[in-house]
């Protein structure tokens, strides 16, 4: 490891936004941080360079500011290379959205929040995905018939695009 991150309090407005930053927040998502925000607290530091500006961290600090924080948790990222802040800006964004879900652990965690009352709309998910989760469909399989069957093993011609004879494999 590079450094020994250290966490800093940095009031929200003295830090600067990325002008290129090319992830984009809308109202709504950036409304379900500051709700998560408020649940479990400003669990996750902004990344900031020397100069104060994010380079990880956009979203949470409108939700920040959205809530009226005047301070938030920073760490300083004061080695890397202007060109490895660029890179990382990207990367710390598509990174995360690499990872996928096992629908079946979902299901269940979603399941046991739910029956401790706990307000599944601060987790992020909207209504259909949530219900989605927690009912997940069967597939619509019914079983063949015989004929069925023999459909499937019929073979069908197929056209040489250059003779035009009909051959079957």
């Amino acid at each position: 490891m590079k450094n020994k991150p250290k966490i800093e309090q940095i009031k929200t407005n003295a830090l600067i936004p990325y002008a290129r930053n090319s992830r984009t927040h809308s109202e709504a998502q950036v409304a379900q941080i500051a709700g998560s925000i408020r649940e479990f607290g400003f669990t996750n530091p902004v990344l900031i360079d020397a100069e104060n500006g994010i380079i990880a961290g956009h979203g949470r600090i409108m939700a920040a500011q959205k809530i009226g924080l005047a301070e938030v948790p920073c760490i300083r990222l004061e080695y890397l290379t202007e060109t490895q802040r660029k890179a990382y800006i990207i990367a710390d964004n598509k990174l995360a959205l690499n990872s996928s879900w096992d629908e079946t652990m979902l299901g269940l965690e979603l399941a046991d929040l739910r029956e401790l009352d706990f307000d599944l709309d601060l987790l992020g998910f909207d209504g259909d995905e949530i219900e989605a989760a927690l009912n997940p469909n069967e597939p619509e399989f019914a079983p063949g018939t015989e004929d069925d069957q023999g459909k499937l093993d019929e073979k069908s011609p197929i056209e040489c695009p250059h003779c035009h004879k009909f051959f079957t494999t």
